[in-house]
């Protein structure tokens, strides 16, 4: 089966939406399908077998910036590419970001599926809902991440869809050589920007009274303000941006990882890579982390904004080897049930239905 994915966002700037993309079409070419991935690129494209469609422009969206494409010579080429490539079937990630996805959902022949990862309330959707729901029904299958991105889809859209979760690539995490750590280390990564609660975590160091370290990767809006607000505290590290392979290691190397978002998170990818890196998790008690890891049992989950509850729960890991093992043990079992491999056979199946 020749199969197009479609990635409305920069796959040369980090994302979940982007890992999932490619670490899909990767798997799918594993399984022995034809597989590319059409997408705007803002430097050379992360994988042979991308179709670069230009570059993005930033732009606010939940809580966060996405680099997107919605320029028209980013349609010109996007209409290109689905003529000269004659996909089988398209699969859309976000069909209705403005962009390369949208213009493939218009202008493709081809049969298309649709997924959505975006779960919260959507002001472009709820302004210009006849549009979208217009838009919408070019879809021949509908599907989504979570429970709640179902639920923000089928409020603003209508419509059914199947949840079929996000996956990982469990050997890359597994696999992989831990990065060395001179203490006990806490590692944190992801856009510093007010939703991912960076702050609250920094805020929580100060009130841990214990020898560790912190990995602090990534880099946005917060970085200068929360860098300057705790430069004085030798035990944090700033590690900027990283790439995939040093992410994976750090996050063997480190003895907890920690996710303290504050909301907008409909699912918790990162969590199922800190699971298959046999790393124990704190995170917060939100609605899309606690569909990937159960309470108590793969993780310690705490309120959103409580440093003081962050702080005692990255303490008891950290201070307690076998509630760590614990965790590691059944995080291990749980990222298994996640695989990518097992993902991508789950729509290919989809896929060979529609071209059917």
């Amino acid at each position: 089966m020749r199969i197009g994915l479609v990635c409305p966002y920069s796959l040369t700037l980090p994302g979940g939406v982007q890992g999932q993309v490619l670490d899909l079409a990767r798997a799918l070419r594993l399984l022995g399908h034809d597989t590319q991935v059409l997408a705007p690129c803002d430097g050379p494209p992360p994988d042979a077998g991308v179709t670069p469609l230009g570059k993005s422009i930033p732009l606010a969206s939940n809580g966060s910036v996405a680099p997107i494409a919605p320029d028209v010579s980013c349609a010109l080429r996007t209409i290109r590419a689905l003529r000269d490539e004659a996909f089988d079937v398209v699969h859309l990630h976000e069909p209705l970001c403005p962009g390369p996805t949208l213009t493939a959902l218009l202008f493709t022949d081809s049969p298309t599926l649709g997924t959505f990862h975006r779960a919260g309330a959507s002001s472009a959707y709820n302004t210009l809902k006849p549009l979208v729901r217009w838009a919408c029904d070019h879809l021949d299958y509908r599907c989504a991440v979570s429970e709640d991105a179902a639920a923000t889809a089928t409020a603003a859209l209508g419509g059914e869809y199947e949840v079929l979760f996000n996956g990982i690539d469990i050997e890359r995490f597994a696999k992989v050589d831990p990065w060395p750590t001179e203490a006990p280390t806490v590692f944190f990564v992801g856009r510093h920007e007010p939703r991912k609660g960076l702050g609250v975590l920094i805020e929580a160091t100060r009130l841990m009274k214990i020898d560790f370290r912190l990995w602090i990767g990534g880099e946005g809006e917060e970085t200068e303000e929360l860098r300057a607000a705790s430069s004085a505290d030798p035990r944090i590290e700033w590690l900027g941006m990283i790439g995939d392979h040093e992410k994976a290691s750090r996050l063997r190397g480190a003895h907890v990882f920690c996710a303290p978002s504050r909301h907008g998170e409909s699912f918790g990818v990162v969590l199922l890579e800190a699971m298959a890196a046999e790393t124990p998790i704190v995170a917060t008690d939100l609605h899309g982390y606690c569909r990937v890891a159960r309470p108590g049992t793969d993780a310690l989950l705490v309120p959103p904004d409580d440093p003081a509850a962050l702080a005692s729960a990255l303490t008891r890991v950290l201070k307690d080897s076998r509630l760590a093992a614990d965790l590691v043990a059944s995080g291990q079992s749980r990222a298994l049930e996640f695989s990518m491999e097992r993902l991508a056979e789950r729509y290919l199946t989809r896929y060979a239905s529609l071209v059917g």
